[in-house]
């Protein structure tokens, strides 16, 4: 497995090929998926976090079941851009990861992932229960969703450099 730049993830997936957002929390991880397009992010269930060997192979086993060709996982970083200890959390995951999968895994700045997920379900007028139940996976869709549009202004970048 191999930590990839947005950059290098453009230019690693061939069409058709979809990819997944993580949102790690300390009690669950929130999942997203990619249409095969790459336009689209869809929240999907959580997965309850038990114990790292369980998540990995949780994870791994959604990862075969929807085909996917690489992860976008949300890095917490401080409103100061400094790095604590959730960062910290986060790269250890990854770094634990590398041991089970060769899927590369991007790290996406989360900045305010979960208050743009929890506004999103208040104006969807979702119940409170309701909203803890799928905080996590908007947020995943919402650091997902970020690195669609990234990825599709790089392509098309890329499509001018042919034009000219």
């Amino acid at each position: 497995m191999t930590v990839l730049t947005i950059e290098e993830l453009a230019q690693a997936l061939q069409p058709g090929q979809a990819i997944a957002g993580l949102d790690l929390g300390t009690k669950t991880i929130g999942l997203s998926m990619s249409d095969l397009g790459r336009r689209f992010s869809t929240p999907r269930p959580v997965i309850k976090r038990e114990k790292f060997t369980i998540d990995a192979q949780t994870l791994l086993a959604f990862a075969a079941k929807e085909k996917v060709a690489g992860f976008v996982i949300g890095l917490p970083m401080n409103m100061d851009g400094s790095a604590g200890p959730r960062v910290q959390a986060t790269r250890a995951f990854v770094r634990n990861m590398e041991q089970k999968t060769a899927l590369p895994f991007v790290y996406w700045d989360e900045r305010l992932s979960t208050v743009a997920a929890e506004r999103a379900l208040l104006e969807m007028d979702v119940s409170r229960a309701k909203r803890a139940e799928r905080i996590d996976s908007a947020a995943a869709s919402f650091i997902l969703q970020g690195a669609l549009d990234r990825l599709s202004l790089l392509a098309r970048a890329g499509s001018d450099d042919f034009d000219a």
